[in-house]
Formats: structure tokens, C-alpha cells, sequence
């Protein structure tokens, strides 16, 4: 299956998306188990990229029956949009896992999935497909692979040219329908108008480098003949996978929400009860702020010869945490884009380069 594009409101105007996926120049004839969502929302708008694995029709599959799962359980899903997503990703989880039986046994596929909610762009990542942000004149990764090669990167052991190179490439050590609980990365930042996302399975982005796609994503093109560039630029370097690429194109800028958005770890994924439960305690501290403020004024019914002092101690306590609060937000979301993976100065146009295959694919 090409694409999924759902529509369940009018096209928000403040956004405009283009995505194309594409077979690839080596499996011609073959089956594209790359998947992508488009699905518009009243404030903003779902997006998603899966990569299915496990042979043949197995591995598409699982793409889409992610897809489905993750849209549906979202739609029908209560709470902060934060936990929500989660949620839906662990859906799509369970609908990958109890498919993999018979023929199917060993299928699983990644999952790379946007929210945007208002002024608010939410991520939620799952194997090696990739997230990147345009801002201005740098383009940022907002995720890490979850392979093994890329384990051998952050620890030193390898450069990012080896990695690209290296024989274990394709091994991805995260992916749904692995186990019962998903282990997912998620995090949040505010937007600003003039951003570009680019969501991206490894056929591109194992062919085509960070500055390569900087210089093609600066182009003033709308994000469908952008996604058609950036396709044929991976088909330019071999094109030994199946590509697809999902761009969103940020207008207009938004109020961000009033929920705390999660800040970008660097542990890697968690699972998803260890993550909901983290997600929770930014509740746990309003229960204790309201707590205080109830028993601040219980005391000064009850003692009222004491009211001042009592007020003042009340009022000091809740100044603390909350300035204590605020403090830990901003030094976790400090800066949620970290450093860029390349920039204009830099780009280099498209260019033929050596491919990238997946083992499992």
C-alpha cells in the first residue's frame, strides 16, 4: 500500500503537507513495505512514517496495520495529547503482534509519528525511520536511531561514515511487535512559523546525507514537489530500499498548550508504563500544589490569630516548588533542537552516494 491519507476536519490552514513513497530502484517488481499517515485534526494535524520488516508481504503488513491502529486509537483516545500518542503507539504495537502468527510469525515494522496540537509539535519514535526539523537556515534531527550501529556511534565506537558503511546497518534493535510492551522514545517543542518537517524512512535517509537534505528541503517548493525531490535524490544514489518521505510545512504560528511537553532524553526508549508513569508525575506535583493551598487555608480558618503567619508560610511553599518546577522544565527543554546535523553554509547539492540496505527488509 502507497499512502494513507486521511481526512477528518478541514485542512488546517495554518499547515500544508506533502508525502511520496516510492519502491526504490532495486526492488522494482517488489513490494513497497514503507507506509505513511497524513491526517488532518481540528488544531493541527497526525503524521506518521512506518518501515515494515519480515519478508514480503509481511513486512506491509505491518506498516499499515500500525498506521490503522495508531490513527484509530488516537481518534478515540482521552487525556493529554502527550500520554494519548503514547498510547496510540502501544496500540499499534499490540495490532502488529497479534498479527505476527503462521506466515507472519517474526513481522514487526519502526513507527515515527507527529502531532502537531495547536503550537506544539509532539514526537514519538520507534526504530530507525527519521524525524528532522528545517529552522531557519539549519536542519535538526529530532531522533536517534534505535540500531545498533547507532548504539556503536553515540559510545564512541564507530563515525557516522562507518555506520553508513558498515555490514550491521540494517539491524535494528527497537521495532513493533517485538513484545508485549512497546519501548518508544517521545518528546515535545514549540514551533514557529516557517518550519519544515521532514518525516523519513532509511531508504532516504541511509542514501541521501543530512547536508544533502538541508539544501533540498531549503528550496522554496511546496512539501509535495519537495517529497518528489528528495525521492529521486535516493533513487539518484541507488535507491536499494523502498523511500518515502512526509514533509509539513508550518505557516502561521500557534499558542503552545497548556500541557508540559516531555523533554528529550538521551537514555533511549523506555517502556511505555515507565514512560506514562514519568508523564504522571507532572500531575502528582499539581495534587501536591493544590494540596498545600487547601491546608494553607484550613489553617487559617481554624487558627485565625495565627492567619499571617500561617499565609506567609503557605504562600512560600508553593512559590518554592513552583519556581523549583519551572526551573528543572527549563533546563531539560533548554534546548529541545540540540545541535544541528547540518546547515546552508554547508549543504552540498544531491548527489549519487554509495547505498544503504536493510537486513531485514
Amino acid at each position: 500500500m502507497a499512502y494513507i491519507e486521511l481526512m477528518r476536519a478541514p485542512a488546517t490552514p495554518s499547515l500544508t503537507s506533502g508525502l511520496l513513497t516510492d519502491v526504490g530502484r532495486q526492488r522494482q517488481g517488489g513490494v513497497n513495505q514503507d507506509a505513511a499517515l497524513a491526517l488532518d485534526l481540528p488544531q493541527g494535524g497526525l503524521y506518521a512514517v512506518a518501515d515494515g520488516m519480515g519478508g514480503h508481504a509481511a513486512g506491509e503488513l505491518a506498516a499499515n496495520l500500525a498506521l490503522d491502529a495508531l490513527s484509530q486509537s488516537y481518534l478515540d483516545g482521552r487525556g493529554a495529547p502527550p500520554a494519548r500518542l503514547a498510547q496510540a503507539v502501544q496500540a499499534a504495537n499490540l495490532a502488529v503482534l497479534r498479527h505476527a502468527v503462521g506466515e507472519y510469525v517474526g513481522m514487526g515494522t519502526t513507527l515515527l509519528a507527529a502531532l502537531i496540537d495547536r503550537g506544539a509539535l509532539l514526537i514519538a519514535h520507534v526504530g530507525d525511520s527519521r524525524a528532522y526539523l528545517l529552522r531557519g537556515q539549519s536542519l535538526h534531527r529530532l531522533t536517534e536511531d534505535h540500531s545498533w550501529v547507532a548504539e556503536q556511534v553515540r559510545l564512541g565506537h564507530m563515525t557516522e561514515a562507518e555506520a553508513r558503511d558498515h555490514q550491521w546497518r540494517s539491524v535494528v534493535s527497537n521495532a513493533l511487535g517485538g513484545e508485549e510492551r512497546v519501548r518508544l522514545e517521545l518528546h515535545g517543542l514549540p514551533t514557529q512559523p516557517g518550519d519544515r518537517l521532514l518525516l523519513c524512512s532509511d531508504g532516504l535517509s541511509g542514501v541521501v546525507t543530512d547536508e544533502e537534505l538541508c539544501g533540498i528541503l531549503a528550496r522554496p517548493l511546496p512539501p509535495e514537489a519537495t517529497a518528489r525531490l528528495l525521492v529521486n535524490a535516493a533513487n539518484d544514489g541507488g535507491g536499494p530500499d523502498n523511500i518515502t518521505a512526509l514533509i509539513v510545512d508550518i505557516h502561521r504560528p500557534s499558542p503552545v498548550p497548556t500541557y508540559p511537553l516531555p523533554a528529550r532524553r538521551d537514555d533511549g526508549p523506555m517502556y511505555i508504563d515507565v514512560l506514562l508513569s514519568t508523564q504522571r508525575g507532572n500531575s502528582l506535583m499539581t495534587y501536591l500544589l493544590l494540596m498545600i493551598a487547601y491546608f494553607t487555608l484550613l489553617g487559617i480558618m481554624l487558627i485565625p490569630e495565627r492567619r499571617t503567619l500561617i499565609g506567609m508560610l503557605g504562600i512560600t511553599v508553593l512559590l518554592s516548588l513552583l519556581l523549583g518546577q519551572r526551573f528543572m522544565q527549563q533546563r531539560r527543554t533548554h534546548n529541545p533542537l540540540g545541535t544541528a546535523a547540518a546547515s546552508l553554509s554547508g549543504a552540498a547539492p544531491a548527489a549519487p552516494h554509495e547505498p544503504g540496505v536493510r537486513q531485514t527488509r
